[in-house]
C-alpha cells in the first residue's frame, strides 16, 4: 500500500474541481480503486502505488483544467484517468491535457492519451490513418481539426466523404434523389460539424463550397489544394478506390483516412482498401497512423465493455491485432 499527501493553491479552484459533496473525487476513487480524502486544500490519497500515481496525476490533471476555466464533471474525470494512463510523469498528463481543438460552438479536448496522440499526429503530418473501433472519437476529432483550421484561416476548405457501401441495404430502393440517397451515409460527418459550428453557418459554407460533404466516388478526377479532406469508414473501400483516393492530396492540404478493420462490409473476398494501404504505405515518410482501441471509447461504459469483447473474438478466431 502507498500514501501521497499534498496541498494544492488555490482553495477555490480545489473546491471547484472536487465537485458538489466530493462528486468527482468519488468517482475518482471508483475509477481508480483508491482512498481519497480532502480538508479544505489539502488532500491525501491512499491505495497500491500504482493507482495512487494514476489517481494523483489525474488530480493534477484536473486542477489544471479548472484553473484555465473548464467545468469538471464526469466525463472530465473519467477522461483525466484514461490521459494518465499508467504514465507516472504528472507534467506529460498535464501537457496531454493542454491540448485544445477550438471551433465556434466549443473547446474540444483529448479525452485519453491516444486521442491526445491522434490530434498530435494529424497536427504534424500530411496523411494520417486512424484506426479502431466506433466511439474512439476518430472522425469526431478529424472534424474539430479541420474546422480549427479553417477558422484560424490555414486551409480554404473541409472536404469529408465516406463510400456508399451498401450493409445489408439496397441503395437504389431507398426514397429520393443521389442526394436522398447517400445522405444518410454522410450523417455522422453533418451531426459532427453542426456540433462544432453554428447550422447557419454549416449550411452557408456547404452552399458556398468551403464544406463539401460527398461519397468517394465524387472525388475521382480532382486534384484536392488547401484543404483538408477527411474519409471516414475506409475499411469499406477497395484497393483501387483508396489509391483514388489518396492521389487526391494537393499543396498544403492535410488528409486523415479513418476505418475499424473489424467492421468491413466488402463482400467476401474483396480485400479492404484500408488494409491494403496500410500494407504499402507503411515506412513512408510523412504519413502518420493512430491505433485506438476498446479502452479509448469515450460513449457508455458499457459500449466499451462490448467493443472489448468483439475485440478478444477477433484476436481468437481470427488473429488480427
Amino acid at each position: 500500500m502507498a500514501e501521497v499527501s499534498f496541498e494544492l493553491f488555490n482553495n477555490t479552484l480545489v473546491q471547484q474541481m472536487v465537485g458538489a459533496q466530493d462528486s468527482n473525487l468519488r468517482l475518482l476513487e471508483k475509477i481508480t480503486g483508491v482512498e481519497i480524502s480532502s480538508f479544505g486544500n489539502k488532500m491525501t490519497i491512499k491505495g497500491k502505488k500504482a493507482a495512487v500515481d494514476q489517481a494523483k496525476a489525474a488530480i493534477d490533471v484536473l486542477y489544471n483544467k479548472v484553473s484555465r476555466g473548464i467545468e469538471i464533471g464526469e466525463q472530465e474525470v473519467s477522461a483525466a484517468v484514461r490521459i494518465c494512463g499508467d504514465n507516472k510523469d504528472c507534467q506529460a498528463a498535464i501537457d496531454l491535457s493542454n491540448i485544445v481543438l477550438k471551433t465556434k460552438k466549443r473547446h474540444i479536448y483529448p479525452r485519453s492519451a491516444t486521442q491526445a496522440e491522434y490530434i498530435q499526429t494529424m497536427m504534424n503530418n500530411e496523411l494520417v490513418f486512424g484506426l479502431g473501433p466506433a466511439g474512439t472519437g476518430k472522425t469526431y476529432l478529424a472534424v474539430a481539426l479541420a474546422v480549427s483550421m479553417m477558422l484560424e484561416g490555414a486551409i480554404d476548405k473541409i472536404i469529408l466523404s465516406r463510400p456508399a457501401v451498401e450493409a445489408g441495404e439496397n441503395l437504389g430502393f431507398l426514397p429520393g434523389d443521389l442526394k436522398d440517397k447517400v445522405d444518410p451515409y454522410l450523417r455522422p460527418l453533418y451531426d459532427a460539424l453542426y456540433e462544432m459550428l453554428p447550422a447557419e453557418q454549416v449550411d452557408k459554407k456547404i452552399a458556398l463550397g468551403e464544406i463539401e460533404i460527398a461519397p468517394l466516388a465524387f472525388m475521382r478526377g480532382r486534384t484536392l489544394s488547401n484543404a483538408f479532406i477527411i474519409l471516414d469508414e475506409a475499411q469499406n473501400t477497395t484497393p483501387m478506390q483508396m489509391k483514388m483516393f489518396l492521389t487526391r492530396l494537393g499543396e498544403n492540404s492535410r488528409m486523415v483516412v479513418n476505418g475499424d478493420l473489424s467492421q468491413v462490409d466488402l463482400p467476401r473476398g474483396v480485400i479492404s482498401g484500408l488494409r491494403d494501404a496500410l500494407d504499402v504505405l507503411k515506412g513512408t515518410a510523412n504519413i502518420g497512423s493512430v491505433r485506438f482501441s476498446a479502452t479509448d471509447v469515450v460513449r457508455h461504459g458499457l459500449v466499451a465493455k462490448i467493443v472489448k469483447a468483439y475485440e478478444d473474438k477477433s484476436k481468437k478466431v481470427y488473429g488480427e491485432e
